[in-house]
């Protein structure tokens, strides 16, 4: 059975760091786009990160995090991680970790369950 597990959030002052992980089981990961979204209460959810499928590494990142955040994906051990640095009170959310493929009809796509990142004084 797909499924994808967040952990790392939580509580940070900004300017702090904090990682967060994702791991997949069953048959989804290497072949998938992983992806990192958030939001916030009242909002739609925000494309945040996006790492290609497969071993190129090409990223992309919304431009309010680019340059702070970094994302990376282990395909050896399934695992997706969004390195956050110079947190900001705006990066406050829960961020949910998403795996796409385009290569069925309809696209497939798996979600965690999301991790709450506050950045607070």
């Amino acid at each position: 059975q797909e499924k994808l597990v967040e952990s790392g959030g939580g509580l940070v002052q900004p300017g702090g760091s904090l990682r967060l992980s994702c791991a997949a089981s069953g048959r989804i990961f290497s072949p998938y786009i992983m992806r990192w979204y958030r939001q916030t209460p009242g909002k739609q959810r925000e494309l945040v990160a996006t790492i290609a499928a497969g071993s190129s590494g090409t990223t992309d990142y919304i431009d309010s995090v680019r340059g702070r955040f970094t994302i990376s994906r282990d395909n050896a051990k399934d695992t997706v991680d969004l390195q956050m640095n110079n947190l900001e009170p705006a990066d406050t959310a829960v961020y949910y970790c998403n795996a796409h493929n385009d290569y069925y009809s309809p696209p497939h796509d798996f979600w965690g369950q999301g991790t709450q990142v506050t950045v607070s004084s």
